[in-house]
């Protein structure tokens, strides 16, 4: 039954993404909020886009920006690339788990639910190619 786990572990080694990356999770916030922050950097080259998500006044910028300083500092320690080579070459929100609250009524009754909505963040950048 376990055959060739060696191999398989191998190849999956070898066909991992190698590019810098940062996720944040849990963060307490709809992801769609955070979608529209994160639709204004792709692709954008990271020193660029540290700009933008500084002076945005939406809720979800300030979360965004702490993933993508964490993307370019790992890249920079890890990988040892320069932060002025990269760019953001995917970045996406998704939902995180509900925390599901009530509201109590009159006579005992529960009447409305709220979802406390969360939501993952992922940055990954890449090295900028120079186009010759």
């Amino acid at each position: 039954m376990a055959t060739r786990i060696k191999q398989k572990a191998e190849r999956r080694k070898a066909n991992a993404d190698k590019r810098p990356f940062a996720i944040a999770k849990g963060i307490r916030m709809s992801s769609s909020k955070v979608r529209i922050v994160l639709d204004q950097i792709r692709g954008k080259k990271a020193n660029e886009a540290v700009a933008i998500l500084s002076y945005m006044p939406q809720a979800g910028a300030a979360e965004s920006l702490k993933v993508l300083k964490s993307a370019i500092a790992n890249a920079e320690n890890n990988k040892g690339l320069s932060s002025d080579n990269l760019v953001v070459a995917e970045c996406f929100s998704t939902p995180g788990p509900m925390m599901r609250r009530v509201k109590f009524r009159g006579r005992g009754r529960v009447d409305n639910r709220v979802l406390k909505r969360t939501c993952h963040i992922t940055v990954i950048l890449d090295e900028l190619k120079e186009a010759k």
